[in-house]
């Protein structure tokens, strides 16, 4: 009889990638997939580590799986958490009967108890990488495509390269032979650090190496996005190859724009640069649509740095922002700085920053009404135009006889905050 088994997902669309590949792993073990953990004989929790909050919903998930698990079936946790605290956790876990890190051949889960904890941390980088596992077809209309694994940043606030290692980039045509693989009208390129694909591969890729990857991705898809652009890398090239793609989307990691904050961070630019970019790309591409992320409440945060970021916000218009406040992480630069920021103070900045941009995110969607737009159906009545990546930004409700999968030509008719309302042109 088949075993069945069941992977729960946490984190961001890095991690979804991994599951994928361990899913088609698994599938070609002989496993068969299901919905219902109460059902399976192996539980997969694929964790997130990246703040404090996220390993917070890990542990709160393996501890629910636990619960609902069958008397016999085993519960293996895997994931950033156990890259980062591999016997931590293990040992704070007694429900868990295995950390695996990435580079364990999870083909060998299901089968074999191995050890309660697989030491990762200090371990060299597998010659198993799931980079290079395949993974089934896509069962939606869009796909992410992870192209690198790791970071060769030192961001002051970022654990990932600590755990995730140094940046590995894959070769072209490995990634091509996924994309193939996945038939998915939308192909989602992610990494750590996108922009820097192929600067760890000098004598087969080198920097630059983004702009044809682009190009030959977007010859296998209708659309291709691009997710995490670190902004000193966004040359004229790779603006002018995402422009050709037909999905100017520009997800911009910024994390602040005060620069002498900036540079506590241990990161490029300031508010003027990004705003410089920012309108070159509109001037070029005037239906380019912005995303970014800022850290708010990071150590010596100033009121003055506060209004930076409110002024920078105003003015730039994005069409979609995340805020997320600082969370202190072990190992990190920022860990020794001085100059935190009172809890109820950063909660406050918050607030009024996620204000301000939900207000911009409305009126930008408002002036959407009227506007005839090509759409790729996601599901029965929701799809998503080049504006917005899945999974992350608002919808379009369709009509729900629109055929998922398709592209369809709608009419904006309302909107509700990020969401729109469709009819069929």
């Amino acid at each position: 009889m088949a075993q069945h088994f069941y992977v729960e997902t946490l984190g961001c669309p890095k991690n979804q990638v991994d599951s994928d590949k361990l899913i088609g792993t698994l599938l070609a073990d002989g496993m068969t997939a299901t919905d219902d953990p109460g059902l399976a004989d192996l539980v997969v929790v694929n964790t997130c580590a990246f703040i404090d909050e996220a390993r917070k919903e890990s542990i709160d998930t393996i501890l629910a799986l636990d619960d609902r698990r069958k008397s016999g079936g085993r519960l293996v946790v895997t994931g950033c958490m156990a890259e980062r605290y591999g016997s931590e956790l293990a040992e704070a876990l007694p429900e868990v009967d295995q950390v695996a890190g990435f580079g364990v051949p999870v083909n060998l889960l299901a089968t074999r108890p191995g050890k309660k904890s697989i030491a990762v941390s200090a371990a060299p980088i597998p010659t198993l990488d799931l980079l290079n596992l395949p993974r089934p077809k896509s069962s939606s209309p869009w796909a992410y495509v992870k192209i690198a694994e790791g970071c060769d940043r030192s961001c002051g606030f970022c654990a990932i390269p600590s755990f995730r290692g140094p940046q590995r980039s894959r070769d072209i045509a490995s990634i091509l032979g996924e994309v193939e693989q996945l038939e998915a009208q939308e192909i989602v390129l992610v990494a750590q650090d996108l922009a820097s694909y192929g600067k760890d591969r000098p004598d087969e890729l080198g920097a630059g190496s983004i702009v044809p990857l682009v190009r030959a991705v977007a010859e296998h898809a209708a659309w291709t996005r691009l997710l995490y652009l670190y902004p000193s890398d966004l040359s004229d090239e790779l603006i002018d190859a995402i422009c050709s793609t037909g999905v100017p989307y520009f997800d911009l990691s910024l994390q602040h724009v005060s620069k002498p904050l900036l540079r506590r961070m241990r990161r490029w630019g300031d508010g003027d640069r990004f705003l410089r970019r920012i309108a070159d790309i509109r001037d070029r591409e005037p239906t380019a649509a912005f995303r970014s992320n800022f850290i708010v409440g990071y150590p010596g945060e100033t009121e003055e740095d506060h209004d930076q970021l409110l002024a920078f916000v105003e003015e730039a218009q994005l069409d979609w922002c995340g805020f997320f406040a600082y969370s202190p992480e072990d190992g990190t630069y920022a860990m020794g700085l001085d100059g935190a920021v009172d809890t109820h103070l950063m909660h406050e900045r918050l607030a009024e920053l996620r204000e301000m941009q939900d207000d911009i995110t409305a009126r930008r969607r408002d002036d959407l009404i009227g506007d005839v737009l090509t759409v790729l159906v996601d599901s029965p009545g929701e799809a998503r135009s080049t504006r917005e990546a899945p999974e992350i930004d608002g919808i379009i409700e369709v009509p729900a006889h629109l055929t998922v999968g398709q592209f369809h030509q709608v009419r904006i008719v309302d909107a509700m905050g990020p969401d729109l309302t469709a009819e069929s042109v």
